[in-house]
Protein backbone atom coordinates (compact mmCIF):
# COMPACT_ATOMS: atom_id res chain seq x y z
CA UNK A 1 0.00 0.00 0.00
CA UNK A 2 1.48 3.23 -0.91
CA UNK A 3 1.21 6.80 0.47
CA UNK A 4 -1.81 8.28 -2.28
CA UNK A 5 -3.67 4.82 -1.53
CA UNK A 6 -2.96 5.45 2.70
CA UNK A 7 -4.77 8.89 2.17
CA UNK A 8 -7.21 7.76 0.19
CA UNK A 9 -8.26 4.96 2.81
CA UNK A 10 -8.30 7.94 5.87
CA UNK A 11 -10.16 9.84 4.11
CA UNK A 12 -12.68 7.01 3.33
CA UNK A 13 -12.50 6.22 6.59
CA UNK A 14 -13.13 9.31 7.95
CA UNK A 15 -16.21 10.67 5.40
CA UNK A 16 -17.67 7.18 5.88
CA UNK A 17 -18.27 5.74 9.97
CA UNK A 18 -16.55 2.91 10.72
CA UNK A 19 -16.69 0.61 13.55
CA UNK A 20 -14.15 2.28 15.82
CA UNK A 21 -15.71 6.09 15.20
CA UNK A 22 -19.55 4.29 16.14
CA UNK A 23 -18.39 2.89 18.70
CA UNK A 24 -17.19 6.46 20.02
CA UNK A 25 -20.23 7.69 19.07
CA UNK A 26 -21.90 5.00 21.44
CA UNK A 27 -19.75 5.72 24.27
CA UNK A 28 -20.21 9.55 23.88
CA UNK A 29 -24.20 9.03 24.35
CA UNK A 30 -23.62 6.72 27.19
CA UNK A 31 -21.60 9.11 28.77
CA UNK A 32 -23.74 11.87 28.61
CA UNK A 33 -27.04 9.99 29.39
CA UNK A 34 -24.82 9.27 32.73
CA UNK A 35 -24.40 12.56 33.15
CA UNK A 36 -27.60 13.67 33.08
CA UNK A 37 -29.44 10.55 35.22
CA UNK A 38 -26.50 11.44 37.85
CA UNK A 39 -27.63 15.29 37.71
CA UNK A 40 -31.28 14.05 38.12
CA UNK A 41 -30.45 11.73 41.22
CA UNK A 42 -28.86 14.77 43.03
CA UNK A 43 -31.90 16.34 42.53
CA UNK A 44 -34.28 13.20 44.26
CA UNK A 45 -34.87 11.82 47.95
CA UNK A 46 -34.93 13.71 50.85
CA UNK A 47 -32.99 15.60 53.36
CA UNK A 48 -32.63 14.49 56.84
CA UNK A 49 -34.77 17.66 58.03
CA UNK A 50 -37.68 16.60 55.59
CA UNK A 51 -37.75 13.04 56.89
CA UNK A 52 -37.89 13.93 60.70
CA UNK A 53 -40.77 16.17 59.90
CA UNK A 54 -42.85 13.62 57.97
CA UNK A 55 -42.13 10.97 60.95
CA UNK A 56 -43.30 14.10 63.70
CA UNK A 57 -46.26 14.39 61.71
CA UNK A 58 -47.00 10.68 60.94
CA UNK A 59 -46.78 10.15 65.36
CA UNK A 60 -48.99 13.05 65.91
CA UNK A 61 -51.57 11.70 63.38
CA UNK A 62 -50.83 8.48 65.23
CA UNK A 63 -51.33 10.07 68.75
CA UNK A 64 -54.60 11.29 67.71
CA UNK A 65 -56.02 8.27 65.44
CA UNK A 66 -55.39 5.30 67.79
CA UNK A 67 -57.38 6.14 70.95
CA UNK A 68 -60.30 6.50 68.43
CA UNK A 69 -59.80 3.25 66.81
CA UNK A 70 -58.82 1.15 69.94
CA UNK A 71 -62.28 2.72 71.33
CA UNK A 72 -64.04 1.37 68.19
CA UNK A 73 -63.40 -1.99 68.96
CA UNK A 74 -64.80 -1.63 72.21
CA UNK A 75 -67.88 -0.08 70.95
CA UNK A 76 -68.40 -3.30 68.60
CA UNK A 77 -68.19 -5.19 71.35
CA UNK A 78 -70.67 -3.46 73.40
CA UNK A 79 -72.95 -3.63 70.38
CA UNK A 80 -73.28 -7.28 71.28
CA UNK A 81 -74.68 -6.45 74.35
CA UNK A 82 -76.65 -3.59 73.70
CA UNK A 83 -78.59 -5.91 70.81
CA UNK A 84 -78.95 -8.82 72.87
CA UNK A 85 -80.77 -6.96 75.93
CA UNK A 86 -83.03 -5.40 73.33
CA UNK A 87 -84.09 -8.51 71.85
CA UNK A 88 -84.66 -10.39 75.27
CA UNK A 89 -86.73 -7.02 75.72
CA UNK A 90 -88.86 -7.75 72.63
CA UNK A 91 -88.70 -11.47 73.45
CA UNK A 92 -89.68 -10.80 76.57
CA UNK A 93 -92.98 -8.49 74.97
CA UNK A 94 -94.04 -11.25 72.67
CA UNK A 95 -93.64 -13.92 75.00
CA UNK A 96 -96.08 -11.75 77.38
CA UNK A 97 -98.63 -11.66 74.56
CA UNK A 98 -98.42 -15.37 73.46
CA UNK A 99 -98.56 -17.15 77.32
CA UNK A 100 -99.55 -14.03 79.72
CA UNK A 101 -96.53 -14.23 81.30
CA UNK A 102 -92.95 -12.92 81.17
CA UNK A 103 -90.16 -15.90 81.28
CA UNK A 104 -86.76 -16.35 83.29
CA UNK A 105 -85.63 -18.55 80.02
CA UNK A 106 -83.79 -17.27 77.20
CA UNK A 107 -84.56 -20.71 74.80
CA UNK A 108 -88.17 -19.39 75.92
CA UNK A 109 -88.62 -16.39 74.52
CA UNK A 110 -87.32 -18.03 70.83
CA UNK A 111 -85.10 -15.15 69.62
CA UNK A 112 -82.18 -17.49 69.13
CA UNK A 113 -79.13 -16.27 71.52
CA UNK A 114 -77.10 -17.29 73.69
CA UNK A 115 -76.83 -17.10 77.58
CA UNK A 116 -73.10 -16.46 76.95
CA UNK A 117 -70.33 -15.02 74.72
CA UNK A 118 -66.74 -14.61 74.61
CA UNK A 119 -67.70 -11.03 76.22
CA UNK A 120 -71.07 -11.43 77.96
CA UNK A 121 -73.40 -13.50 79.91
CA UNK A 122 -77.05 -13.12 79.63
CA UNK A 123 -79.88 -13.20 82.12
CA UNK A 124 -83.53 -12.80 82.43
CA UNK A 125 -85.31 -12.35 85.51
CA UNK A 126 -89.13 -12.26 86.86
CA UNK A 127 -91.30 -10.58 89.07
CA UNK A 128 -94.41 -9.49 90.04
CA UNK A 129 -94.59 -5.51 91.57
CA UNK A 130 -98.15 -4.65 92.97
CA UNK A 131 -99.59 -6.98 90.92
CA UNK A 132 -97.95 -6.69 87.80
CA UNK A 133 -95.20 -8.73 86.29
CA UNK A 134 -91.93 -7.39 85.31
CA UNK A 135 -88.92 -8.90 83.85
CA UNK A 136 -85.30 -7.76 84.34
CA UNK A 137 -82.93 -8.79 81.31
CA UNK A 138 -79.41 -8.13 81.49
CA UNK A 139 -75.68 -8.54 80.77
CA UNK A 140 -72.51 -9.12 83.07
CA UNK A 141 -69.04 -9.24 81.69
CA UNK A 142 -67.15 -12.39 81.58
CA UNK A 143 -64.13 -10.77 82.49
CA UNK A 144 -63.48 -8.09 84.81
CA UNK A 145 -60.70 -6.43 83.08
CA UNK A 146 -62.20 -6.11 79.61
CA UNK A 147 -63.11 -2.12 79.79
CA UNK A 148 -66.60 -2.33 78.15
CA UNK A 149 -69.62 -1.55 79.67
CA UNK A 150 -72.91 -3.16 80.81
CA UNK A 151 -76.73 -3.42 79.69
CA UNK A 152 -79.70 -3.85 81.57
CA UNK A 153 -83.34 -4.21 80.58
CA UNK A 154 -86.74 -3.69 81.76
CA UNK A 155 -90.11 -5.03 80.48
CA UNK A 156 -93.26 -4.24 82.88
CA UNK A 157 -97.08 -3.98 82.59
CA UNK A 158 -98.45 -0.80 82.88
CA UNK A 159 -102.46 -0.07 83.00
CA UNK A 160 -103.59 2.25 80.01
CA UNK A 161 -107.04 4.11 79.19
CA UNK A 162 -109.97 4.99 80.86
CA UNK A 163 -110.57 0.46 81.18
CA UNK A 164 -106.92 0.03 82.69
CA UNK A 165 -106.34 -2.33 79.63
CA UNK A 166 -102.10 -3.84 80.04
CA UNK A 167 -99.59 -3.23 77.40
CA UNK A 168 -95.93 -4.35 78.00
CA UNK A 169 -93.82 -1.22 78.36
CA UNK A 170 -89.84 -1.49 77.46
CA UNK A 171 -86.71 0.41 78.18
CA UNK A 172 -82.80 -0.28 77.79
CA UNK A 173 -79.83 1.46 79.96
CA UNK A 174 -76.36 1.65 79.56
CA UNK A 175 -74.29 1.64 82.81
CA UNK A 176 -72.26 5.30 82.94
CA UNK A 177 -68.79 3.77 83.71
CA UNK A 178 -66.84 0.16 82.23
CA UNK A 179 -66.11 -1.65 85.15
CA UNK A 180 -66.43 -4.61 87.07
CA UNK A 181 -69.13 -7.59 86.64
CA UNK A 182 -72.33 -6.63 86.93
CA UNK A 183 -75.29 -5.02 84.70
CA UNK A 184 -77.07 -1.54 84.87
CA UNK A 185 -79.38 -1.40 88.24
CA UNK A 186 -82.63 -1.48 87.44
CA UNK A 187 -84.89 -1.15 89.78
CA UNK A 188 -87.74 -3.73 89.77
CA UNK A 189 -90.23 -0.72 89.96
CA UNK A 190 -88.20 1.75 87.90
CA UNK A 191 -89.46 3.00 84.86
CA UNK A 192 -86.39 4.58 83.51
CA UNK A 193 -82.58 3.89 84.41
CA UNK A 194 -81.17 4.31 88.12
CA UNK A 195 -78.72 7.10 88.77
CA UNK A 196 -75.69 4.53 87.26
CA UNK A 197 -77.00 4.28 84.18
CA UNK A 198 -78.37 6.19 81.32
CA UNK A 199 -81.14 5.64 78.92
CA UNK A 200 -80.71 4.41 75.66
CA UNK A 201 -84.64 3.65 74.28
Amino acid sequence: MNLSEMGKFFIEQTTHPTPGKTLMKTELKAKFLQHILGKKKEGEGFTLIELLVVIIIIGILSAIALPSFLNQAKKAKQSEAKTYVGSMNRGQQAYMTENDAFTASIDSMGIGIASQTANYKFTAVTGDNSGLAYAINDSSLVTSSSGLKNYGGHVYLKKIGANSELTSVAYLCETNNVGPRGSATITAGGTTCDSDGKLIK
